[in-house]
């Protein structure tokens, strides 16, 4: 059975699936950056100013260090492939996370190496793949680069936090809001240096970076942390293939972007790795007759 915890982290992705539909309907064209630094830096400041928790020690590297891994860096790097690759290229590549992780978990975290992780984590890319790639799929080298380091970055993020915890005492809310206020910093000579100032902001425009800081920003951030402490870490990069699932949903409508026979199957092999790596794995015969 699906534990409360698991559907409560699933809703980070999910809700970071909105991002393209908000992006593309309610921002302004050509600052994807300054997107990234209004969903981070705000929510991190609200978050720091509510907890009233700074690092101690060597958690301020610490801290620093999963700030940009998770956020500052993984940023510029996946709007560098969507801006270089069809989206459904960039997608698939950000989809390779949980494999990565996998690899990651075995090489930092010292668990056994299996074939059940890499087998779902597979089936998800694939199935991924198969709801965003198009007849017009390109590979840019630049791009590629990109999304690989934007998925390596944060998969590295993601096990690192596994491997760290948090310090004792400290809630989610203010383990996020350090990593959002340091990847929000990191994003901003970044944005200054690739972007320029700010673009002006209407109505729909502040709307939508309100829900990029808020909800896909804040709150699912303080979710998606509580569950890497939770779950197996994984199982947890395994949900993450919930955001091109959902933006690709999204797109069929509310943009009318049609969703054929090929993308129903992609849908299918991806949810059946989402829910297959949340399920608890089976004992092996021989290890329950000897028990």
């Amino acid at each position: 059975m699906i534990q409360k915890n698991v559907v409560l982290t699933a809703l980070a992705p999910a809700v970071w699936g909105t991002t393209y539909v908000v992006t593309t309907e309610l921002l302004p064209p050509g600052h994807p950056l300054f997107a990234g630094l209004a969903r981070a830096l705000p929510a991190g400041l609200i978050a720091l100013a509510m907890t009233r928790a700074l690092p101690r020690g060597a958690w301020w590297g610490k801290a620093a260090a999963l700030g940009v891994l998770n956020i500052g860096l993984f940023f510029p790097l996946l709007f560098i492939a969507a801006e270089r690759l069809p989206g459904g290229v960039a997608a698939t590549l950000a989809a390779a996370q949980p494999m990565i992780v996998a690899v990651l978990a075995v090489v930092v975290l010292k668990e056994r190496p299996s074939v059940r992780r890499f087998g779902w984590g597979a089936v998800g890319v694939v199935g991924v793949g198969l709801v965003v790639l198009g007849p017009d799929a390109g590979f840019d080298v630049i791009g590629v680069i990109a999304g690989l380091a934007g998925a390596v970055g944060m998969a590295l993020g993601v096990v690192l936090t596994k491997r760290w915890g948090r310090p004792p005492g400290v809630g989610p809310l203010a383990f996020a809001g350090w990593q959002l206020t340091a990847g929000g910093l990191f994003l901003v000579p970044v944005t200054l240096t690739f972007e320029g100032l700010p673009p002006a902001v209407d109505v729909p425009a502040l709307l939508g970076y309100l829900w990029l800081g808020g909800v896909g920003g804040l709150l699912a951030y303080v979710v998606w942390f509580r569950g890497i402490g939770i779950l197996p870490v994984t199982s947890a990069a395994l949900l993450g293939l919930l955001s091109p699932l959902v933006a690709a949903l999204l797109g069929a409508v509310l943009l009318g972007q049609l969703l054929g026979p090929v993308q129903l199957l992609g849908f299918a092999f991806a949810l059946a790795a989402i829910v297959a790596a949340q399920l608890p794995a089976r004992t092996p015969v021989l290890e329950r007759v000897s028990a």
